[in-house]
């Protein structure tokens, strides 16, 4: 962020239009579960169907906070997973690879998503919901070695909103999973026909891990910004 940070939005193509726009994503599940006509369903439908809904509103919390100019777009990765990140053998980060999804975007995108994946260390994957949880030992770790560089260019909104990234990229990634197994699966590759259901349900506990966390992640951010 700090190298291309001066580079001007319009230079760059929007290679993919709405990604991370979560209302668009909220508006796509709406669609899979009309289609779907889902009545009663299993323990964990209801769950996650209740889990959405009672977090519908916070969900433009970036794109809002974009439209009243507390953030504006810079240029982003576009999906700085862990599994993007290059080490080398001394286990520092060097740089990042799949760059098809370098594009104009809020840094907070990027930032969440970064949290979201190296946080968790159950993994994306796991079967144990239990294990699932958001280590604010590892953001705080992250944060330290991300803010002291970005603080050339972040200002006071950008920081405000770093918590809400990290739990809003967690509740989208899991929305586009439960939206996906609605739909039929057409998306992401499964092996099984509720691999996705299970995708969805690791998030949605991740957001949860994040939110009880809330006033540690919040004091970690506040602590590294001064």
């Amino acid at each position: 962020h700090n190298l291309i940070s001066d580079l001007k939005t319009d230079r760059l193509f929007d290679t993919l239009e709405g990604f991370h726009v979560t209302p668009r994503y909220l508006h796509a599940f709406d669609r899979a579960v009309e289609a779907k006509e889902i009545n009663e369903g299993s323990s964990e439908i209801r769950y996650c169907l209740q889990f959405v809904n009672t977090r519908r509103k916070w969900a433009s919390v970036l794109e809002d906070a974009k439209e009243q100019k507390r953030l504006c777009l810079r240029p982003i990765h576009g999906d700085p997973k862990f599994d993007n990140i290059m080490f080398d053998e001394a286990g520092l980060a060097i740089g990042m690879i799949d760059l098809d999804t370098v594009k104009p975007g809020l840094v907070q995108y990027d930032i969440g998503d970064c949290l979201r994946s190296c946080c968790n260390s159950a993994g994306e994957e796991t079967v144990d919901l239990d294990a699932v949880h958001f280590r604010t030992d590892v953001c705080r770790a992250v944060l330290q070695g991300y803010i002291p560089v970005a603080s050339s260019f972040l200002d006071k909104s950008d920081y405000e909103f770093i918590y809400d990234s990290a739990r809003l990229i967690a509740f989208e990634l899991g929305l586009r999973f439960l939206t996906d197994h609605l739909a039929g699966n057409k998306y992401f590759k499964v092996k099984k026909k509720d691999d996705n259901l299970l995708r969805a349900l690791i998030q949605f506990k991740l957001t949860e891990s994040i939110e009880s966390r809330e006033s540690d992640i919040r004091s970690i951010i506040e602590d590294l910004k001064t």
